[in-house]
């Protein structure tokens, strides 16, 4: 797990704190932030992914 899937778990969850406390309260923008957040540590997740892909396709080539 590299620093990219870290930073997009702790997105994922601070979006669904945020998210959540948005629907208790009826705040609509802490709840669409929230949403944000989560997208973002999707994206980040997905930017980990692919340097993972990279790390292993140049990894197999030295070998």
């Amino acid at each position: 797990m590299d620093r990219e899937h870290v930073k997009g778990a702790a997105d994922k969850a601070k979006g669904a704190i945020k998210e959540g406390a948005g629907k208790l309260t009826g705040d609509k923008d802490l709840e669409t932030e929230g949403k944000i957040d989560k997208a973002k540590g999707s994206a980040r997740n997905a930017a980990g992914d692919v340097k993972d892909a990279a790390r292993d396709a140049a990894d197999a080539l030295k070998k």
